[in-house]
Parts: C-alpha cells; sequence; structure tokens
C-alpha cells in the first residue's frame, strides 16, 4: 500500500480533500477509517457522493485497516487515509500501520476542546496523542490545501501551552 497523504479532518471527505488533496498526491483510492461513521450508511453514502469520480472510496473501521494494510493486493496502490482523530490514528500506528506523517487539516471545537488555530481545536487527549505519535517520529504538520506553509503542531501545542 503507498499511503500518499494521511489526514486528521473530521469532516473527511469535502472540497478540499475532493479537489486539491487528491489532485496532488495522485491518489487512486480513498479510506476513511472511522469504526462510527463504517456504521452510519447514510453518513457512508453522503461520503461516497463526495468522492471525486475518478477516485474509489471506502468507510471502513480500523480493523478492517489493519486487515488490508497487510495484504498484498493494495500493493503500490496509491491511497489516503482520512481520519477523524488523532487517537485513531496512534491505534492504528500502534497496531502496526507504518505512517511517517500525518497532515492535521480540521478539528472543530466543542465544549472541552481549545481553539489552537482557526481550524483546529483540542483537548489534552488529543495532545497526548499527538504527543505519542511524535514521540514514534511521526511528523506531524498543519495545512489545509497542499500550497499552505507547514506548521508543526508539536511546536504549536508547545506555543499554546498545553503540554
Amino acid at each position: 500500500m503507498d499511503i500518499r497523504l494521511t489526514r486528521i479532518d473530521d469532516r473527511l471527505i469535502h472540497g478540499q480533500v475532493a479537489t486539491a488533496w487528491s489532485k496532488t498526491t495522485g491518489i487512486e483510492r480513498i479510506l476513511v477509517v472511522s469504526d462510527e461513521v463504517a456504521h452510519d450508511e447514510l453518513r457512508k453514502f453522503l461520503l461516497k457522493q463526495a468522492t471525486p469520480p475518478s477516485i474509489k472510496s471506502h468507510v471502513i473501521t480500523k480493523q478492517q485497516l489493519l486487515e488490508v494494510y497487510r495484504n498484498q493486493l493494495f500493493d503500490g496502490m496509491k491511497i489516503m487515509l482520512l481520519f477523524a482523530s488523532p487517537k485513531d490514528v496512534l491505534e492504528v500506528v500502534e497496531a502496526g500501520v507504518d505512517l511517517k506523517a500525518v497532515n492535521i487539516g480540521g478539528m472543530r471545537f466543542c465544549e472541552g476542546k481549545k481553539m489552537v488555530t482557526n481550524f483546529i481545536s483540542m483537548n489534552n487527549e488529543d495532545v497526548q496523542s499527538f504527543v505519542k505519535l511524535a514521540d514514534l517520529g511521526i511528523e506531524l504538520e498543519i495545512r489545509q490545501v497542499p500550497t499552505d506553509r507547514k506548521t508543526d503542531l508539536i511546536q504549536l501545542i508547545k506555543k499554546e501551552k498545553m503540554l
């Protein structure tokens, strides 16, 4: 499996992913990895409708990702992984999925979270997941679209005094 982009964005498939990121990365397939969404037929349908016609998309559980990741059938396939939370990314990495970098695109504000940018809010659980990912040597970069300048997430967390 040729993972071209791993992205955390709680909107999952939307305009930026469907247009800018899919073209820049040259992907063939989008895998939305979410136990919650994988069991919601309406959300799965809506996400498939948002996928560009030239790209296949699937909504799968974390366990299904682990099975697909180890399957030789997907060797060389150009993939984008989309997650809604850093905790989910950490769980699949700890289970054996080898990631080099994670792009953080959007994490909406809700009670208990702190706004750290105009489009990223985090709570302590999110911060701890990101710290563990960074400790595993995974680059954590903030960019909404490919043309944005990369911002190091861990530096931002330190600046916001969330560590």
